[in-house]
């Protein structure tokens, strides 16, 4: 397990040692309560009746205070941490959006969906223009910072059903779905959106007194009602957003609209 990921893991609320005194600590005070209770009635009761009483007493007053005090404390611990295991898996650890695993489960709902309700949609792939200058002037420290503003804008910018995702490094993918079934008007609302993130994404950042500006060339692969898997879609954006940059950066391309013949220079 890598120990970047382990420091984060919480750690049992209670040792195997305190989990033996506390059940230990319960069952000699109950059962001190129940022979108080038996010794009254000792008269009137044989051994057998005794020892039936004993064990039915000391089950019925033990089994919640251990339930509550020895218990629940661990089943909540354990389910808190499956909960951030869960979570860790299925995001980025530095912007904390989700990660392409993530984006791959959503995207085969979004592509059951769309095929069954006709649903039309795109995915955007992100790239930053300028990020590594950054990295290389101001430290690792400061891209990391732009990486989290970045993923903060994004998703301040699109729906709250739409999924923005980090894909690793300066690339971003977005998943916008449930827009217009018209083509020409799906696209136009994809257009728009594109155009705002670029504005967003260009607006300069403040990192311990310095102004810290990145650009942003996207590459836009509409989704029509078809079946289609992740990988190729995302292979598709990515050749809309090299062309982007070939096109001077700061914009976005629809794979739709550019020549498949024409060669990309990465």
């Amino acid at each position: 397990m890598n120990k970047k990921y382990s420091q984060n893991f919480p750690s049992l609320s209670l040792t195997r040692s305190q989990v033996v005194f506390r059940i230990a600590g319960i069952v000699l005070v109950i059962e001190f309560m129940v022979m108080l209770i038996i010794g009254h009635y000792h008269n009137n009761l044989n051994i057998y009746a005794e020892a039936i009483l004993d064990v039915a007493l000391l089950t019925l007053f033990s089994t919640p205070f251990i339930f509550y005090w020895v218990i629940k404390p661990f089943v909540d611990e354990r389910d808190v941490t499956l909960a951030e295991l869960s979570d860790m898996a299925h995001s980025d650890p530095l912007t904390k959006l989700p990660n392409r695993r993530h984006l791959e489960l959503h995207f085969d709902q979004f592509i059951a969906g769309s095929l069954k309700k006709s649903i039309r949609g795109a995915l955007m792939l992100v790239d930053l223009d300028g990020f590594k200058l950054i990295n290389d002037i101001y430290g690792h420290d400061a891209g990391d910072a732009v990486l989290i503003e970045v993923a903060l804008r994004l998703n301040a910018t699109v729906r709250e059903e739409d999924i923005v995702s980090r894909l690793g490094g300066d690339e971003f993918v977005i998943l916008i779905h449930h827009i217009n079934s018209v083509e020409s008007s799906a696209t136009d609302t994809i257009s728009g959106i594109a155009e705002k993130l670029v504005k967003i994404i260009m607006e300069p950042i403040d990192y311990k007194g310095n102004k810290l500006q990145v650009g942003a060339s996207i590459g836009v692969r509409m989704l029509e009602f078809e079946e289609i898997d992740t990988e190729t879609l995302i292979q598709d954006a990515d050749k809309a957003m090299y062309h982007a940059k070939q096109a001077g950066k700061g914009r976005a391309v629809f794979f739709e609209e550019i020549d498949q013949a024409t060669p990309i220079h990465n």
